[in-house]
């Protein structure tokens, strides 16, 4: 059974921290206006806009210092990553979950945070929230998508309607719903948060790969059985994708379509997940029911 972590109520704080890559303080201040409005105090650690000089927001020892503090905080209720990037792969295995495991709480964020989603469900079976970070507030007409942290972090039942596909396969599947990046699901391939797929729904999202790379890593999935016995794929936005000089021949929609011909779960293209606008909040390790159709697709919790 999955644990649940308790949802937020006006007045409760969230954390905000950089666990991987460095982000600006300036460049939260949208996200943190935001979160008081909707009635949250919100405590920064100090990772954000830290006098780090390269790509992370510290050593490996003060990211894993300042997530830990988060994790622990009794007065904190959820913990917000501010950016993604990289970083996660290199703390995971030194996390302490003793505390978090008694008084769990919404770890929110995606790509390079898609390690800490995986890790929770997989090793503590507790569920995490897929979705957009801090610089997403600085968006334009992001609206609807930040609302749907609101939304999931409140209790409130998700239910997305998705527009038709020509490379959908139809059918339904009702599971617990893992997933996030590809290049992380694949990364975590024996590791200890390599994701558990059978009998559930999963997503994938990418972006900035080259579209050999994306064969290569469903590949690696398909090679390590997670595609055997799932009850449906979300296909999420593959944004940026580059092609080689000589041409892969395939668009990437093409390479997941024809990688799951062997399967006869339901598919599902163009989902709002990603690594753009079009973002929505997914509460990873809860059942879901996938509705694949000929005018629509929806998505329910």
């Amino acid at each position: 059974m999955v644990t649940m972590p308790p949802y937020l109520q006006p007045g409760d704080t969230v954390g905000l921290v950089c666990p991987g890559g460095y982000m600006a303080f300036e460049k939260a201040q949208a996200c943190i206006r935001q979160l008081n409005e909707w009635g949250y105090e919100v405590k920064p650690g100090f990772t954000l806009g830290s006098g780090s000089d390269n790509y992370f927001s510290g050593p490996d020892e003060d990211r894993l210092k300042d997530l830990q503090h988060m994790l622990d905080d009794d007065q904190v209720k959820a913990v917000l990553c501010a950016r993604g990037g990289y970083g996660v792969g290199r703390i995971i295995d030194k996390i302490n979950f003793k505390k978090f495991r008694k008084q769990p709480k919404w770890i929110i964020g995606f790509s390079d945070i898609t390690i800490l989603h995986s890790y929770l469900i997989t090793n503590e079976n507790i569920a995490s929230l897929h979705a957009p970070m801090a610089g997403a507030f600085n968006e334009q007409d992001a609206a609807p998508y930040l609302q749907s942290i609101r939304n999931a972090l409140e209790g409130k039942k998700i239910y997305y309607l998705c527009d038709p596909h020509p490379f959908n396969r139809r059918g339904e599947a009702i599971g617990e719903l893992v997933g996030g990046n590809l290049a992380l699901l694949a990364h975590g391939i024996g590791s200890s948060f390599e994701i558990k797929t059978r009998g559930r729904i999963l997503f994938i999202e990418d972006v900035g790969e080259y579209l050999y790379n994306i064969d290569r890593m469903l590949h690696q999935l398909k090679n390590a059985g997670k595609f055997n016995k799932l009850a449906g794929l979300i296909v999420g936005g593959f944004t940026e994708m580059k092609d080689t000089e000589r041409p892969f021949g395939s668009v990437v929609e093409e390479i997941i379509r024809d990688m799951m011909k062997d399967f006869d779960f339901p598919v599902c293209f163009g989902f709002p997940v990603g690594h753009q606008k079009e973002n929505a909040a997914l509460k990873i390790g809860v059942g879901y029911k996938l509705k694949v159709g000929r005018n629509k697709t929806a998505l329910e919790e």
